[in-house]
């Protein structure tokens, strides 16, 4: 079959004119996590015609993957999630180019960060966000991440804002990316929680009793579908925005979406934030208890 980026593109002009389509064919994007709300955001950006991307990825799929995953599938379990994702992303779009990187990516970062127009955070793991966002705020380019909520979000963190570990408190300032204790990870995944609870009504939609031992590491993340995969679709149209050079639809603190009462959760201010912080904080070392 004859394959034309111009007919595969045609239904997107309306949404971007025919000179931002070429902008989105000649980006390329660095994407590191290709799994869940990083493989979806993928997934989009294959399908509005991004025409580069470099991804990172140390796992395989597996069996667990396939609830949620965009391109997990009975074919490639146990297939590493980055060049599975390349493989597929080629039989939408073949005239892509698509850099993979395994579990030698940080050897790579910095090229990859520089090269690429903006960044995707879609790793799980506290010391490989670390090394992304400061590689990418030494050489000026945005993030785009989201919280481990049960409610959909994103959040950009451009060169000069805050990073994560600076706003949100993480016992991580002056240790290596690759040199964190267990106590110093656990902590961050608290304060990151404790964030998500103030600031969103994520507590009510799912079992408080699984979230605590999940926060408390006794088991894993909770996922599913529509969550992660409305959380990738966010995420690439920041990805869009950033591309071309459109305002941001999210700051650094971000928004939450919440699809049971169809409305967004912005932050608190400052104020009330602060006299509920230590509330928060009680209800979540109680849960983990």
């Amino acid at each position: 079959m004859t394959f034309s980026y111009d007919t595969f593109t045609t239904r997107n002009i309306g949404f971007v004119t025919p000179a931002e389509q070429a902008a989105l064919r000649d980006a390329q994007v660095f994407v590191c996590g290709t799994g869940g709300m990083g493989g979806a955001c993928v997934f989009a950006l294959a399908r509005m015609g991004v025409g580069r991307l470099i991804l990172a990825d140390i796992d395989e799929f597996e069996t667990s993957n396939l609830n949620r995953q965009a391109f997990a599938f009975r074919d490639t379990i146990g297939q590493h999630k980055a060049e599975a994702t390349r493989d597929l992303c080629l039989q939408i779009n073949r005239d892509m180019e698509i850099t993979v990187y395994r579990d030698d990516w940080p050897d790579h970062v910095q090229d990859a960060t520089e090269s690429s127009t903006i960044v995707v955070n879609g790793t799980d793991d506290l010391g490989a966000s670390l090394l992304l966002y400061r590689t990418a705020r030494a050489a000026g380019r945005a993030v785009i991440d989201a919280y481990a909520s049960p409610l959909p979000s994103v959040y950009v963190t451009q060169a000069g804002d805050p990073m994560p570990e600076e706003r949100l408190g993480y016992p991580t300032l002056g240790t290596a990316w690759n040199a964190l204790s267990q106590e110093q990870r656990d902590e961050a995944f608290v304060q990151e929680a404790i964030h998500v609870i103030l600031h969103s009504s994520s507590r009510h939609y799912i079992d408080l009793d699984l979230a605590g031992e999940v926060a408390a590491g006794k088991r894993s993340r909770m996922s599913f579908a529509p969550m992660v995969i409305s959380t990738g679709m966010l995420m690439a149209y920041e990805v869009t925005n950033g591309i071309l050079n459109r305002k941001p639809g999210a700051d650094h603190r971000g928004w939450f979406f919440n699809p049971y009462a169809a409305r967004v959760e912005h932050p608190r201010n400052a104020i009330t934030a602060a006299l509920l912080r230590p509330v928060v904080t009680r209800f979540l070392r109680r849960l983990m208890t």
